[in-house]
């Protein structure tokens, strides 16, 4: 089978729908080596984790014949063909025009619906535009996947589509998160990063969806011998947060960190007493899911779909309940054996979304949609 994806992301994006979209094609190629796995993106960042990538066995990138704006939604069926793809896997939201009238059969995968769940965080034209091009993709693909059980509601929901042309496949983490840092890298990450003894944290974009401020307000009410590590991108959003930090007279307690190399997210995680995300929507949350191969218990919100990655031994607040949230984390950090007793049922738990498993998961949905064709 000659599988093609829309590789926009994974060559060229090294956070959310990059990391998906790269640990996705590595785990098929790595699982199921029988078959070819072509990458197709209109350019390629250079980047040591991207080149790792594509020089896996089995994987081959694909730039265009004839480069253009339209390409991924129009001119790459051109290369599909000539490559003789039998089925091409839209990652993030979208498939090529017309695809369903080329004779390649076409999966996509839908991650949220935040642009619709929350419109007053996008502008106006982004808004049309990812509605338009979701839309379309749930109408034409032959499949659906979609990462979370809240995701296949709200594509249902917005979109009117058959319950049975969705398939909810969760997402795993970066393999790297699944095994203990040495003492060693540790102190490292430590040291480089001026990482306090103690601390909680908190992984993200720091936008407003994430609701950091609410973690923030609940932060005096938490114990005062652990301190807050922030590890994320800063939008606007963050000027507000700064402010709350500095009205409350919390600016010794707040660690932030930037451009944090990948490699050394594992042990930032590993060395926290508690993973905290009290995000108000997401489609599945994998920061939670880093946090339980880490060893660490999560507290988290109500709302989405946090529940399903952080599963029934996890802590959950309403949003922006700040009383609620100190109190679930101070629960955490005073009771060693109830934090004991999370990390070994979180990673009991989140080996549901092993990656050989997920891998098997998709390649029936593949298998499927070619079967049903050539009957």
């Amino acid at each position: 089978m000659k599988i093609g994806f829309d590789g926009k992301r994974a060559t060229n994006n090294l956070t959310g729908l990059g990391n998906y979209s790269r640990s996705l094609i590595a785990q098929l190629a790595e699982f199921f080596p029988q078959n070819q796995y072509f990458v197709y993106s209109p350019k390629i960042k250079e980047h040591a984790q991207i080149r790792h990538f594509l020089t896996a066995k089995g994987i081959e990138s694909r730039l265009p014949d004839q480069p253009g704006l339209f390409w991924r939604t129009s001119g790459i069926k051109k290369q599909l063909l000539k490559d003789n793809i039998d089925l091409f896997h839209g990652l993030s939201h979208e498939i090529p025009l017309q695809i369903q009238n080329s004779g390649i059969h076409s999966i996509v995968t839908i991650h949220d619906l935040i642009f619709l769940k929350f419109p007053q965080y996008f502008g106006r034209i982004d808004r049309l535009i990812y509605k338009m091009k979701a839309r379309y993709a749930c109408r034409n693909a032959d499949k659906i996947v979609a990462i979370s059980e809240c995701t296949k509601k709200d594509i249902i929901e917005f979109f009117h589509t058959d319950p049975d042309k969705i398939e909810v496949i969760y997402q795993s983490c970066d393999d790297s998160f699944k095994s203990p840092s040495s003492a060693q890298t540790k102190q490292e990450v430590r040291i480089k990063h001026d990482l306090p003894p103690k601390y909680i944290l908190n992984v993200g974009t720091i936008e407003t969806r994430k609701n950091l401020l609410t973690l923030i307000k609940a932060l005096p009410q938490i114990h005062a011998g652990y301190k807050l590590v922030v590890v994320g991108k800063r939008t606007a959003y963050a000027d507000l947060v700064h402010q709350q930090i500095a009205s409350l007279g919390l600016k010794d307690r707040v660690h932030f960190l930037q451009n944090v190399p990948f490699d050394e997210l594992p042990s930032i995680y590993q060395m926290a007493d508690a993973f905290v995300y009290p995000s108000l929507y997401e489609g599945f949350g994998i920061p939670i899911i880093e946090a339980l191969y880490s060893g660490i218990p999560v507290v988290a919100a109500t709302g989405s779909c946090l529940e399903e990655a952080g599963g029934e031994n996890s802590l959950y607040v309403s949003p922006y309940d700040h009383a609620a949230l100190s109190a679930a984390i101070n629960k955490i950090l005073n009771d060693p054996t109830l934090a004991g007793d999370m990390k070994i049922r979180g990673l009991e738990y989140v080996q549901k979304f092993n990656t050989r498993v997920i891998a098997g998961d998709l390649m029936k949905v593949y298998t499927q949609v070619l079967s049903s064709h050539q009957k």
